[in-house]
């Protein structure tokens, strides 16, 4: 086999590897949480509708004759927003041979939502009567000060 044989074959296996593999920052844009629908929260809304949307409660107590629950989540990206970031990092991957990871990867990580906590009121019919938000904080900045400390 000549030289410019081998070099075409070489470049044809790079460009089908590149094309095929999923960096890493695809893989991540793909796996952020979704967006949470936070009219669960309006007044009248029933509670399972609320932990269907959020999940358990992180906490439970009665006060006054009302249900008092906190939720703790991540709120997320929408379907189009996720979807049009993976486009993007394949696309740049692609057009950088790989290089984009060096960014891609450290910027999906920084943008993985927000932590979000709420207290809810419910009425005597497990109906939602109010909610307030205790927090928000985007996860990245969770994991820094986890670690810090």
């Amino acid at each position: 086999m000549s030289m410019k044989m081998l070099k075409k074959c070489m470049a044809v296996g790079l460009l089908v590897s590149v094309l095929t593999s999923s960096g890493c920052a695809v893989v991540m844009a793909s796996n952020q949480p979704s967006k949470k629908n936070l009219s669960v929260l309006n007044t009248g809304i029933s509670r399972n509708h609320v932990i269907a949307e959020f999940g358990a409660p992180v906490a439970s107590e009665y006060k006054d004759g009302q249900r008092v629950e906190i939720y703790t989540f991540q709120q997320g990206y929408s379907k189009a927003n996720k979807t049009s970031r993976v486009i993007w990092h394949g696309l740049a991957d692609v057009a950088s041979i790989g290089l984009w990871e060096v960014i891609g990867t450290p910027a999906e990580s920084y943008f993985d939502g927000k932590k979000l906590s709420y207290q809810v009121i419910f009425d005597q019919n497990d109906n939602v009567a109010s909610h307030q938000l205790l927090s928000m904080v985007a996860q990245s900045q969770t994991q820094v000060n986890d670690v810090a400390q």
